[in-house]
């Protein structure tokens, strides 16, 4: 019995250990006809097993270096592709260059700027008052995520014109909700803070007002002419 610990190191665990051992047969192949045949029989194995790979750009090219990553880059056969080198695989990317913005109003972010910067460039009137409209909604709801209060518009006009040095001057009204802590909800309801308003109250069924319910003596009274609106209780016959 061959156990784990007297194997070699598996170099790609998705493809399992018998593919690894098909191309370590396939090293060992001295013509070359039949070598290369058994090299495609390998790959087309390879792509029957990880059908996931099909979904990727050119997935038999993936699949070509995947062979040679397994052989040790040891196998000498032809293929479509370039044949990789370890150095090749092992090559790190470039690290991509973080972008480095300042705002000048942090508060509002990098990407208002931009757009309020392509608003002043644009000619149109229509979509320069479009833009300013945007714009002012995006800055009042800025303002509640982060003050939770409300703001009135001419804040916001004057807070847009310094920016804008007086440029754009936005015409609707921006609506936004405002925000209502749990408390002011929970008083909203009736229930005073933190208590909720109850659903039903308790019925009074004893006394003459009532026309239902028990007597003292534990007989139903829905009979007795006595309530107010319990008597003349007849059963349906069906």
């Amino acid at each position: 019995m061959e156990y784990n610990t007297t194997r070699n190191g598996m170099i790609m665990r998705e493809y399992g250990r018998h593919v690894q051992k098909m191309i370590e047969h396939v090293m060992m192949i001295e013509d070359p006809d039949r070598r290369q045949a058994n090299a495609h029989a390998v790959i087309e194995l390879m792509g029957f097993l990880n059908p996931h790979l099909k979904n990727v750009e050119d997935f038999r090219h993936k699949l070509w270096d995947h062979l040679f990553l397994i052989s040790d880059f040891k196998l000498q056969v032809k293929s479509p592709y370039p044949i990789p080198t370890r150095e090749s695989l092992s090559e790190r990317p470039e690290p991509l260059p973080y972008p480095k913005r300042h705002p000048r109003h942090a508060h509002l972010g990098k990407n208002l700027e931009v757009i309020i910067n392509k608003a002043l460039k644009e000619e149109d009137p229509d979509k320069r008052l479009g833009f300013a409209n945007a714009v002012a909604y995006y800055m009042k709801l800025a303002y509640n995520n982060w003050h939770k209060e409300i703001v009135h518009d001419d804040a916001i006009q004057s807070e847009l014109s310094g920016i804008t040095d007086g440029q754009l001057t936005f015409t609707n009204t921006p609506y936004v909700k405002a925000f209502r802590p749990q408390e002011n909800r929970d008083r909203d309801r009736g229930g005073g803070y933190g208590k909720p308003r109850q659903k039903f109250q308790h019925r009074n069924n004893g006394g003459g007002g009532g026309g239902g319910g028990r007597r003292n003596d534990g007989r139903d009274n829905r009979g007795d002419r006595g309530g107010g609106g319990g008597g003349n209780f007849k059963k349906k016959r069906y």
